[in-house]
């Protein structure tokens, strides 16, 4: 399986951190924020990543090289300007040889265990387009994103009173979701979830694990005194 860590936004909500350091290098624990996915997909046997990145994306390069520190082989996909979350992974399809792949958010830490992206893609029905990780709604975003049934298929919620959970920025997916989208545009991911959902194409689990959305400089500073001295 391979894998892909969408590193192109510009973290606005980060500034003035970011307006020299794009977020992916931010420091959390002593490492790179990216470093944290790097070393979770070495150690999940996922060698084979790409990154894609616009804003500061030659320092991301210069940082991580060709990925053989942390046991990878990583690949870049430079975006002029970015190309959102759809947009930038339908550049990337080519990569991923029409094959099940990975994708995370750059800008979250979590606990999930990438190995279970391969168990899951292993055992897939042929129409399942995408599984998305899935957790406790945080302070920040208490209405969340999607409600998990109790089959695991994954749905908008059905009114404001419908229990939902936050999407966790890490999803399994099928090249065949991405489907029509231009590689050159921006697109974003949620429409094309949507329309899967509706055909009951998307499943997910619910993640009780550590999940931090790295959004703004309270929450990396929280992260960081958390990650201190931690092991992976």
């Amino acid at each position: 399986m391979r894998a892909m860590i969408l590193a192109a936004g510009r973290g606005e909500r980060m500034r003035p951190l970011t307006d020299t350091c794009p977020k992916p290098l931010l420091p959390a624990g002593g490492r790179p924020l990216i470093a944290w996915h790097l070393e979770r997909l070495a150690n999940a046997g996922i060698i084979d990543i790409l990154v894609n990145h616009a804003w500061l994306g030659e320092r991301i390069e210069a940082a991580l090289g060709d990925g053989r520190a942390y046991g990878v082989r990583l690949r870049y996909s430079a975006e002029s300007p970015a190309l959102e979350t759809a947009g930038g992974i339908a550049r990337a399809l080519p990569f991923f040889q029409d094959r099940p792949f990975l994708v995370l958010n750059g800008d979250v830490w979590c606990d999930w265990d990438p190995a279970r992206a391969i168990r899951l893609a292993a055992a897939w029905p042929a129409d399942r387009l995408a599984h998305l990780v899935l957790v406790n709604n945080p302070a920040h975003h208490p209405a969340g994103d999607f409600t998990l049934r109790a089959d695991g298929l994954v749905e908008p919620p059905a009114d404001a009173s419908t229990p939902a959970l936050t999407f966790a920025g890490i999803g399994l997916y099928r090249p065949a979701l991405f489907a029509g989208t231009d590689p050159d545009r921006p697109a974003p991911l949620a429409p094309l979830l949507r329309r899967a959902m509706a055909a009951g194409a998307v499943a997910g689990e619910r993640h009780a694990g550590r999940w931090i959305d790295v959004g703004t400089p309270a929450r990396l500073a929280a992260l960081d005194a958390e990650l201190a001295g931690r092991e992976t």
